[in-house]
């Protein structure tokens, strides 16, 4: 059977389980692309942790559904030191790790299993690191990796934190995907065969769904875990994850029944799936932001007058008519309005062709220009339509004397080659995982995110200051002042052109029962069903 033929019959078995899929407990998600792996510290995206730590694994604590305030997950309870260096959590007892074919646990979820998941973080000589080579973007970029000086076992069910500085976020941070709970003895047995790589193909974990099987580009299948342990989070028996990059087409197998919910809709499509009878659209305002993030290592992007001059360009309001068709505001700050510390005060600059030419002129660069743009092949919260808006700008440039040519890349390795810095100009951005100003700065904008999600290659010593700062002031309103002030160099300095903040919107059919946004814009299955 040829491949076409094999996707074809994939097709129609998932077309038919969604026609039948109610009474079985079958779930079918329309998903907007592959997952990198299933090993969430390896990765940053929502795609990824969509089909990874959101289903298959549990951190210590986690966002209540729908919420950015965290409850106990596999920590049942936590105390912190007077110094606010000292964490101790004292663990969940009974939890189980899943059984598949490939796979069998002999114990319970206990220390040995936080150790050894924040213990990759932290120790490069780690036996397991150095079978499996891979960074730790979160981690470094938020200086987690450097500011944990332990992790201890107590008991079996208690472990100890000790960090170098006060982590402001650190509960936070240890709620979000990439600090995802491992198993230290199915990581152990693969060490001990040679095959360290399988746990980021064939993931274990103690989450609500069970990994079985995944097909790249086409779909990742799990099972409801019958042994998790909150009781009432597993209302289906199977969740698929049908990958679609075409929203029109995720739109169309949501309109046939053949997936309860779809991601990422067109804003044209909106008013229709709005008025269907059969479907249903909740709605929230974006914790989110798209920026174009310009590599100042490379030529023009380098000088300050080539980035101002590129920014007044871009014709903003436009864009955001086009691409967003309603459903965006103009972003003046890399944090959204929602965001505590959010710089109101920011303004951009005038859009001004003329002046932009006049700007190039003064820097040197030749009218005719030629500069690479790179555009997302996927949706994301922060841009429904990455190649209509890279279109938009390149119109734009090109009245200033500016050619660029428009680059795209499968996502995964559109974001591991931005991450080396081979992109110059790219359209990326970002939906906050934790609530905390943090989490904007240090993953996207700090010396040490470089190579991580910095994708500017921007290091501003200034700046850095501000963010280690932030980072270690647990006064809210001396932190206020801290990032407000960290907004204005990023505006003044233009390693950015923020360009929008989203409104997200969640299609789903009527029949589908307690599915939350996510303010981090995550998909989440827990407690969700299908009548």
């Amino acid at each position: 059977m040829t491949l076409k033929m094999r996707k074809l019959v994939l097709g129609s078995t998932i077309a038919l389980m969604a026609g039948t899929a109610s009474a079985a407990g079958t779930l079918i998600y329309c998903s907007e692309g592959s997952p990198e792996g299933f090993d969430p510290a390896r990765y940053v995206t929502g795609t990824t942790f969509d089909a990874s730590a959101e289903t298959i694994f549990n951190r210590l604590v986690e966002f209540t559904p729908g919420s950015t305030q965290i409850r106990p997950a596999l920590a049942e309870k936590w105390s912190v030191s007077a110094d606010n260096l000292t964490y101790t959590f004292n663990l969940r007892k009974g939890v189980k790790f899943h059984t598949t074919s490939y796979f069998k646990p002999t114990r319970d979820f206990n220390a040995d299993d936080v150790i050894f998941t924040f213990k990759r973080f932290t120790d490069k000589d780690f036996a397991f690191n150095k079978a499996a080579p891979t960074d730790f973007p979160y981690a470094s970029d938020m200086g987690m990796d450097a500011n944990i000086v332990a992790v201890e076992k107590v008991d079996a069910n208690t472990v100890r934190f000790k960090l170098k500085s006060v982590d402001a976020a650190f509960l936070q941070n240890l709620a979000m995907s990439f600090a995802s709970i491992q198993s230290a003895e199915y990581a152990d047995s693969l060490l001990k065969a040679g095959k360290a790589a399988q746990l980021n193909t064939q993931p274990i974990g103690t989450g609500p769904f069970v990994f079985r099987s995944y097909q790249k580009d086409a779909n990742i299948r799990f099972d409801g875990n019958k042994e998790y342990w909150r009781k009432g989070d597993v209302k289906v028996d199977k969740l698929i994850f049908a990958i679609t990059t075409d929203a029109s087409v995720r739109y169309q197998k949501l309109q046939k029944g053949e997936c309860h919910v779809m991601a990422y809709p067109k804003p044209a499509d909106l008013k229709a799936m709005q008025t269907n009878p059969k479907l249903t659209v909740p709605t929230q305002a974006g914790f989110n932001t798209g920026w174009l993030s310009y590599n100042v290592k490379q030529k023009p992007f380098d000088k300050l007058e080539v980035r101002q001059a590129l920014d007044m360009a871009i014709n903003k309001k436009s864009i955001i008519d086009a691409v967003f068709q309603g459903a965006g505001q103009p972003a003046t700050s890399l944090f959204p309005p929602t965001q505590w510390s959010y710089n109101k005060n920011l303004k951009d600059a005038a859009f001004n062709p003329a002046k932009a030419k006049e700007l190039l002129k003064k820097a040197g660069v030749a009218e005719g220009t030629e500069v690479a743009l790179w555009a997302m092949p996927v949706q994301r919260p922060y841009n429904p339509n990455a190649k209509l808006m890279a279109e938009m700008i390149q119109n734009d440039w090109s009245k200033i004397g500016i050619k660029a040519k428009i680059v795209t890349y499968e996502w995964g390795e559109y974001i591991k080659r931005a991450k080396a810095g081979e992109a110059g100009a790219i359209l990326i951005g970002w939906t906050g995982d934790n609530g905390d100003p943090d989490n904007w700065v240090g993953p996207n904008m700090s010396c040490e995110a470089i190579g991580g999600s910095n994708y500017a290659q921007w290091c501003n010593k200034e700046f850095e200051a501000l963010v280690v700062k932030g980072r270690t002031t647990m006064n809210q309103a001396e932190r206020v002042k801290i990032y407000e002030k960290a907004q204005t160099i990023i505006k003044s300095d233009l390693p950015i052109t923020t360009i929008a903040h989203s409104t997200v919107y969640q299609p789903m059919r009527k029949e589908v029962q307690g599915f939350k946004i996510s303010p981090f814009g995550l998909n989440s299955f827990y407690g969700v069903s299908v009548k």
